[in-house]
């Protein structure tokens, strides 16, 4: 599995409206076309954090549907409620993405 984090700015009362666009993309078949099988968003003091697990590369994946009409409708939608955690050096969701230092997990 791989996992990216995107770090971005919220304002909290956004929220409700942004938990319900991403319901409303992940109901359509864009999971699917990316290969997303796990989708949280969390708050932290005005900070937004996007969890995707995807099957593959998530990064080649977001990178290979950057413009579908669905991927370009979220994005411009979203823009009303989040903004570049670095406005100077966002240019794609790629400059916005964290970067794992460390990984452990529970063997089967």
């Amino acid at each position: 599995m791989y996992s990216t984090l995107i770090v971005a700015r919220m304002e909290p009362r956004s929220s409700g409206e942004v938990a319900r666009l991403f319901d409303q993309f992940d109901h359509t078949e864009m999971p699917q076309v990316m290969g997303t099988q796990r989708r949280q968003l969390f708050l932290y003091q005005g900070l937004y954090f996007h969890l995707q697990d995807f099957g593959s590369d998530g990064g080649e994946a977001i990178e290979r549907v950057r413009s579908h009409p669905l991927f370009l409708g979220i994005s411009a939608d979203l823009r009303s409620y989040i903004s570049p955690y670095d406005p100077e050096t966002w240019r794609s969701p790629a400059d916005a993405m964290a970067t794992r230092f460390y990984h452990w997990q529970l063997s089967a």
